[in-house]
């Protein structure tokens, strides 16, 4: 089935694959830097778009695009400790499995299963060992994109590849 996005923005880590409706935005993915851009087909896509430059140019910048937490309750409460961590900052797997007295591997779980990333941060969780796998993988562009948003946001604990 063919993907459908509302925008293609493209980044320096990646082409972001902009999925919102006219009042929601539904899904952010990490195409490769190669893949064909779109401009905004309508205006909540335009905002995101112009969200990722101010993003791109300034590291500490805050989303504030309307979306709904979709998913599981416990997914829904990672999601919103994720939210929390500034830029710049990063928590482990493990920390946040302690503020939510739950283990490591689920909340690892809700980052992959996060559709939002960038205004959902999942790149600023780490293993406790390194840095950690990111959209369902331990290696590659994927890895590639997170060790880039770490670096853009200053963040100190970024390149290993525990």
């Amino acid at each position: 089935m063919l993907e459908t996005y509302q925008a293609r923005y493209p980044a320096p880590f990646a082409v972001l694959g902009v999925r919102a409706t006219t009042e929601r935005l539904i899904g952010i993915e990490y195409l490769p830097r190669g893949a064909a851009t779109l401009a905004p087909l309508n205006r909540l896509a335009a905002r995101a778009c112009h969200q990722f430059e101010r993003y791109l140019d300034d590291p500490d910048f805050r989303f504030d695009l309307p979306f709904d937490y979709c998913g599981t309750p416990f997914q829904c409460r990672v999601w919103r400790e994720i939210g929390a961590i500034p830029a710049g900052s990063t928590l482990t797997y493990a920390e946040i499995a302690r503020r939510l007295e739950t283990a490591p591997r689920p909340v690892g779980g809700a980052c992959g299963a996060n559709r939002i990333p960038i205004v959902i941060p999942c790149h600023r969780v780490l293993a406790s060992n390194g840095l950690g796998g990111f959209m369902h993988a331990r290696r590659g562009f994927p890895l590639d994109v997170k060790r880039w948003l770490l670096r853009h946001e200053c963040a100190a604990a970024v390149m290993g590849d525990g």
